[in-house]
């Protein structure tokens, strides 16, 4: 069945239902070509204006899926578990989770993406390992998940083209904030990929792309609904993303700390997440007899970490690169740190070099900026706050603009809980 483009478009600006019918088509048409830019340009911003109920939210998203191919791990010997997370600063959970529930028997098939603007990319952040590759074909994929548990790699382009199209679209029409579309874009590859269990780690707060808690929780039972009614055990955790996650966002920077959480250490923030994230993975699919805290104690999710890396050709002995350009940032006042802002922080970083304005752009493995303080903790004037780090010097006078009104010293700790809630079917 055809239908014309126009007539799609009228009826979701009137804030009418898209058909069933009508989102197989329009999605179709637009990955062969057949429906201009220009057009689906203007049928997201009406969706963004408008709108979509949850039939339509979940047809959309499996037109996408049908766009493409999906994965089928059922051959292998244990369960499979995903998470994902909506981006933020600091957040490199994924590094240590996956070789973790690895550890504990689910095999996870992380399949990872970039960074843009001002958050990190979890790919950017492994290719600062000497030698490692993301780009792996399914055979090779399917075989480390079977020996090693655990693969963190690029996605191909076979899993939800729709998805890719658009997603480059709405980045330059100012239709991303589209809950139905971001919900549709984020589900369709995770459906796609064919994990039994998925956990999402929906951030919220200044360093997050969802700013406001009502929005978050919004978005986490949309992508939740999704995929129960795909079949997949779904449950999203809501989750701070005030100040940055750790003591360090950059790329080589957040792989070192990374080893510290594997090694049995690590700031308190990062092992708290982790280990939820992993609990909760491994609840959905179906291990309630392993405590993954005992894994990061005893060396086991190392191992795995070490085999993960090799697998893909890294070296896992090799010294990360160091940036040869630091600057300290220190304390302007005595007393209790109130809040240091996520969203600066990543700026900064990115302006060091850490991030990207547009996808080919490339990145700084040592950019980043380093944390010597969270908030609630005391500080002294004059003490280290942060450590600013690049290859070019050039580069600290923007990265200290970001970081003007990035700080606060009052004198009573914040009240901050890393994990707001949980949602679930």
């Amino acid at each position: 069945m055809s239908f014309d483009a126009v007539d799609v478009i009228r009826t979701k600006r009137d804030k009418g239902e898209l058909s069933d019918a009508q989102i197989d088509w329009v999605i179709d048409a637009y990955t062969r070509g057949a429906v201009a830019e220009e057009q689906m340009s203007s049928l997201a911003m009406a969706i963004l204006l408008n709108g979509m109920n949850r039939r339509e939210i979940a047809r959309w998203t499996a037109a996408m899926i049908a766009s493409g191919e999906r994965m089928d791990f059922g051959k292998l010997s244990r369960p499979t578990a995903d998470k994902h997370s909506t981006g933020g600063v600091g957040d490199k959970i994924t590094l240590p989770l996956a070789p973790l529930v690895a550890a504990c028997g689910v095999a996870v098939p992380q399949l990872s993406g970039r960074g843009l603007g001002h958050t990190g990319g979890t790919l950017d952040k492994l290719e600062s390992i000497p030698g490692w590759r993301a780009a792996l074909t399914n055979d090779e994929m399917m075989r480390q998940l079977e020996d090693v548990g655990a693969v963190i790699c690029a996605a191909g382009d076979g899993l939800a083209p729709a998805d890719k199209k658009l997603y480059a679209l709405r980045d330059v029409t100012g239709t991303v904030e589209a809950i139905p579309l971001i919900a549709s874009s984020i589900m369709s590859k995770k459906i796609a990929e064919g994990t039994g269990a998925l956990v999402l780690d929906v951030k919220v707060g200044t360093g997050a792309f969802m700013k406001e808690l009502a929005d978050a929780r919004e978005l986490a039972e949309t992508m939740v609904a999704l995929g129960t009614d795909a079949g997949v055990k779904t449950v999203a955790l809501l989750t701070d993303m005030s100040t940055p996650l750790g003591l360090t966002a950059g790329h080589a920077l957040e792989v070192r700390e990374s080893l510290e959480v594997l090694a049995g250490g690590g700031p308190a923030d990062v092992v708290e997440l982790t280990v939820a994230l992993a609990s909760e993975m491994l609840a959905a699919a179906g291990v309630t007899d392993v405590d993954p805290a005992s894994k990061l104690r005893d060396g086991s999710a190392m191992d795995v970490w070490r085999q993960m890396i090799a697998a893909q050709e890294g070296d896992p002995d090799a010294p990360l690169p160091v940036a040869p350009e630091q600057h300290v940032v220190t304390a302007d006042a005595s007393g209790v740190l109130t809040r240091l802002d996520a969203l600066a922080v990543g700026i900064a970083a990115w302006r060091l070099g850490a991030g990207r304005a547009r996808k080919e752009d490339p990145v700084s493995a040592v950019a980043g900026v380093e944390l010597h303080a969270k908030p609630g903790e005391e500080v002294t004037a004059g003490q280290p706050l942060l450590t600013l780090h690049t290859e070019d010097a050039t580069r600290f006078d923007r990265a200290l603009d970001a970081l003007a009104d990035a700080v606060e010293v009052g004198t009573s700790a914040p009240d901050r809980r890393l994990i707001i809630d949980r949602v679930t079917a």
